[in-house]
């Protein structure tokens, strides 16, 4: 087998977006573990109580997106189909989205310590950052349309509707902006369509950037590259 590796000029070497994105996920896969682990510890409510609201979280999701396109692109750098780009795109949104949305709104002045801490700047700050820029560095681009931007809404319009059921039900709400016992319907509604005005913003700032950084298809109204069959 070596002898046979050395024939076709030895092992293939793994790119360095291959690494990138094999190590960003690693390092939030590690953060929901620990995140997992932390919320199993000893509490008033209910276990599997405590893990629904834990998957609830816009973070959360926008993590696992993010640790899903990440695997993809660290065993095959070039991946691509249809539904490969809508998880892709979503998981650029969602987590950028995250970033800001902690960052200018949702930080408070509570001191966490421990792992607490270091999980909450891994999945509000460091994966945000490590995920566009890898996404500016190593692609993969083509991989934005028109078609992408619109499937990319159903998640984020899907996340809304179920959270406010769940909270219509349970009267739990993961994010003060959308507590509708605190707010009404009416502030939480206008709360959430800025939230929808940013995640457009990050989505058409991702479909420039697909269409003009290196390897992107020349501009936003060219047509994309064929999907694999």
């Amino acid at each position: 087998m070596a002898a046979v590796a050395a024939a076709r000029g030895g092992p293939r070497r793994m790119s360095a977006g291959q690494v990138w994105h094999g190590l960003l996920a690693l390092l939030v896969i590690a953060a929901l573990v620990t995140q997992v682990v932390l919320t199993s510890q000893p509490s008033a409510v209910p276990l599997w109580t405590r893990y629904i609201r834990l998957i609830s979280y816009f973070t959360i999701q926008s993590n696992v997106l993010i640790a899903l396109a990440a695997v993809g692109l660290a065993l095959a750098p070039g991946r691509d189909g249809v539904l490969w780009r809508v998880v892709r795109l979503d998981g650029l949104v969602g987590i950028s989205v995250t970033g800001v949305v902690y960052t200018t709104v949702l930080r408070t002045e509570e001191h966490l310590h421990g792992w607490e801490a270091a999980t909450d700047a891994v999945l509000h700050y460091a994966v945000p950052l490590a995920a566009v820029i890898g996404w500016l560095a190593f692609g993969p681009r083509p991989r934005c349309d028109v078609r992408t931007v619109a499937w990319s809404l159903v998640w984020p319009l899907a996340w809304l509707g179920y959270t406010l059921l769940h909270g219509s039900i349970t009267h739990w709400y993961p994010y003060p902006f959308i507590d509708v016992t605190v707010h009404g319907y009416g502030l939480v509604l206008l709360n959430a369509l800025a939230v929808a005005v940013v995640l457009a913003a990050m989505a058409a700032a991702f479909w420039l950037g697909d269409a003009y950084l290196p390897g992107g298809r020349g501009g936003p109204n060219h047509g994309p590259r064929a999907l694999p069959g």
